[in-house]
């Protein structure tokens, strides 16, 4: 049985360890968190997600907690439709649904599928020495792990990725985002929709992931002489937009809010090195405009996995780099794009915008979706 260790335990380096578990392999996971907390956020599993998890057999209990979304808008503040993807045609293609879910739901359904896996909260990793027969790494507790195969799932700020590619850049947005669940029930029309309603210069999406529960996240930007945002001027920031927004704000917890500064990894060519490799945010953290962070980490575990079945480590890496980089770089760089757009701060380029946003035909965005909900093959 051959031995991997898994460093992160966010839902790319869960998903990875269920997809080696169910082909033979004993997984280690190691996390600095000390306790797996319930984050109050939401995220949408897009087709290609749910196709992975189709495959590890996950789909109906994600479907049975999360709520199915099959449209997705684009919207002006006052909820006008500017641009409509229509899943229904995906769902028929690929037999699997787009699924909005809670993050802690999500994360306990990966979990109970661990239950036999050795979990090692609280281990923040320090360093990794490379020794003749593996690696050493050393956590903050002092406690120490050998390992000879490493998985670094550990996100965009990783500790894996700084040992074995020290150069790699962090790019900054310049957008702060705030996101939140929302105890409320809004009308029948939106039951089944993803919207994002673009303003100028800040944003707002929002989403049931369940009959009486709302996520919502909310996006504006920033400039480096600006004071930092605050969360009780959220209502104001985006007072006028549609009441409903208004609502979704007035009906969440201030105290339960959470804010982030957005930030992707520049794509590079390399993400392994002899019996280390990178998946997920470690590897190629994007903005969330295409909403495919998690989704390419859940890609990224059951390709890994495949690869790993079939070769050592180091062949199985670079297949799954050859695999998985270009489609992985085109959505980096496309999100990337799109969050400028959303983002036009000049009112004549919004208009210009959102002109061209409804004159654009639905076969574009249908190309664009498609590239990313089919899998590659391996």
């Amino acid at each position: 049985m051959k031995n991997i260790t898994i460093i992160g335990a966010g839902i790319g380096g869960l998903t990875t360890a269920i997809a080696l578990k169910q082909k033979g392999f004993k997984v280690k996971i190691f996390d600095q968190t000390d306790n797996i907390k319930k984050v109050g956020a939401g995220i949408l599993l897009a087709n290609n997600a749910m196709q992975i998890y189709e495959k590890l057999g996950l789909r109906k209990i994600i479907e049975q907690k999360g709520n199915i979304i099959s449209t997705l808008n684009v919207t002006t503040p006052y909820l006008k439709v500017l641009s409509n993807v229509d899943l229904n045609h995906y769902e028929k293609k690929y037999k699997v649904k787009n699924v909005a879910i809670s993050r802690s739901d999500l994360h306990e359904i990966l979990m109970n599928e661990l239950h036999d896996v050795e979990i090692n909260l609280g281990h923040k990793l320090q360093s990794i020495t490379t020794l003749e027969t593996g690696y050493q790494l050393l956590f903050a507790n002092q406690q120490s792990h050998l390992a000879k195969t490493i998985i670094g799932a550990d996100g965009i700020h990783s500790t894996v990725r700084s040992y074995l590619f020290p150069e790699y850049e962090i790019r900054n947005a310049k957008q702060t985002c705030w996101r939140g669940m929302a105890n409320v029930q809004l009308p029948e029309k939106f039951k089944h929709e993803l919207n994002e309603a673009w303003g100028q210069s800040q944003r707002f999406g929002f989403t049931h992931v369940s009959s009486d529960t709302v996520y919502w996240f909310a996006l504006k930007s920033t400039s480096s002489n600006q004071n930092a945002y605050q969360i009780d001027q959220l209502e104001q920031y985006f007072n006028n937009y549609h009441p409903i927004i208004q609502t979704i704000l007035k009906s969440t917890p201030k105290n339960k809010i959470h804010t982030a500064e957005i930030m992707d990894l520049k794509p590079t060519q390399q993400w392994f090195k002899d019996q280390i490799c990178l998946i997920g945010d470690a590897a190629h953290a994007t903005t969330p405009n295409l909403g495919q962070g998690a989704c390419q980490a859940i890609e990224d575990a059951y390709i890994i996995s495949k690869c790993l079945e079939k070769h050592e480590p180091e062949i199985a890496f670079k297949e799954f780099q050859t695999t998985r980089i270009s489609k992985v770089h085109q959505i980096v760089n496309t999100s990337w794009s799109v969050g400028k757009i959303a983002h036009l701060s000049n009112p004549f380029l919004v208009f210009l915008r959102n002109q061209v946003m409804r004159a654009m035909p639905s076969s574009q965005s249908q190309k664009q979706t498609e590239s990313i909900f089919k899998l590659q093959q391996i």
